[in-house]
C-alpha cells in the first residue's frame, strides 16, 4: 500500500491509504520484454545457409536372387508367393540364403493395412539370419 500526500492543501489528516495497485511499472516491463523477443526472435531462427538434399525415388533393382517378403492384409507372411507357416520357418530360410556369397537382399512389401507386427518379425528374422541388406519397397506418391 502507498501513502501518499497531497501537497498545496497542507493538511496532514488528508493522507489517504492508496489500496489500487499500481500497474504502470508492470506494463513498462511487459512491453520491454515484448520488443526484446520481437528483435531476438528473427536472429534466433536463422541458421546456416546450406543446400539440403533432395529427395529422390530410385527405382527397384529386381534380381533374381534377392528375396522378396510380403505382408498380405490378413498380416501372414509370404517368401515370394509362398505363405510361409511359423517364424521358425522364415528364420531357417533365411538363414540358408544368408551363407550364400553375395547375399542377397531382402525386400519387404507391406500390404498398407497390415499389422506392424509381422514386419518387425521379419526385420527381426532378417537380423537373426545375419542378412546386412534389407530394403522396403513402397508405391511412389500419385504426382510422380
Amino acid at each position: 500500500m502507498a501513502r501518499y500526500q497531497r501537497f498545496g492543501h497542507g493538511k496532514a489528516e488528508e493522507d489517504q491509504v492508496l489500496s489500487a495497485i499500481n500497474t504502470t511499472p508492470l506494463v513498462d516491463v511487459m512491453l520491454v520484454l515484448l520488443i526484446i523477443f520481437l528483435i531476438t526472435v528473427p536472429v534466433v531462427t536463422q541458421t546456416v545457409k546450406m543446400t539440403l538434399p533432395k529427395e529422390q525415388n530410385i527405382p527397384t533393382q529386381t534380381k533374381p536372387e534377392n528375396i522378396v517378403l510380403g505382408v498380405g492384409p490378413d498380416s501372414r507372411i509370404y517368401w515370394n508367393m509362398t505363405p510361409v507357416k511359423d517364424q521358425a520357418e522364415l528364420l531357417a530360410r533365411l538363414v540358408t540364403v544368408a551363407k550364400k556369397d553375395p547375399q542377397p537382399e531382402v525386400h519387404i512389401r507391406g500390404d498398407a493395412s497390415a499389422r506392424y507386427a509381422p514386419i518387425g518379425r521379419i526385420v527381426l528374422a532378417v537380423q537373426q539370419a545375419g542378412i546386412v541388406k534389407i530394403a522396403f519397397i513402397t508405391e511412389p506418391p500419385p504426382n510422380q
